[in-house]
């Protein structure tokens, strides 16, 4: 794939902190993207925590109008949720409630989840659901990640080269669709 510097992809980890499983497939996501000259940006709820949608004086809270314009100007998004209980976590839901058709409408995004046990796509399932609900087009690769205490090294690498291939599959699906979905 050529590089491509006008792309930009949004990565949202569904948990807290970039140093999460999430937070690290995330980053994992964007650095492939980068390889591809890709212009990358990450939405960290630790230094940027989004009130849940309906809290008194949400409606004009800084973080949730920077967030909304940074996935407006963004081509594409990287989400990565873990499952509990067989759904998306509420801190991914929260996020895909502060945006809205105008931001991301028609704008491919690629899903990952992590699981502690076997993989399964529930969460993907749930995710695609609520980008079609946003009028997104959740791309057909996606990633779930089982086992996912296992899955990292000590510096937030995946471990299996199986990963590390089915992840660069997806975002080099991620990548491609941009381009194509991309409104000059």
């Amino acid at each position: 794939m050529a590089e491509d510097n006008s792309i930009t992809i949004l990565g949202i980890p569904g948990s807290y902190g970039l140093g999460s499983k999430n937070g690290q497939i995330v980053q994992r996501a964007l650095e492939v993207a980068s390889k591809y000259g890709v212009k990358t940006e990450i939405w960290d709820l630790t230094s940027n925590p989004l009130p849940l949608v309906g809290e008194e004086g949400c409606w004009s809270d800084e973080n949730v109008k920077k967030f909304q314009a940074l996935a407006s100007e963004c081509d594409g998004y990287i989400l990565s949720s873990p499952e509990y209980h067989g759904c998306m976590s509420g801190v991914m839901k929260n996020c895909l409630d502060w945006v809205y058709k105008d931001h991301v409408g028609g704008k491919p995004f690629a899903l990952f989840s992590t699981l502690g046990g076997i993989e399964n796509s529930n969460t993907l399932n749930q995710m695609r659901i609520a980008v079609r609900w946003l009028h997104g087009w959740a791309i057909p690769e996606q990633m779930a990640l089982g086992n996912v205490k296992e899955a990292f090294d000590e510096e937030g690498q995946l471990v299996s080269s199986d990963s590390i291939e089915r992840l660069s599959t997806v975002v080099d699906s991620l990548i491609s669709a941009a381009k194509m979905l991309k409104k000059e």
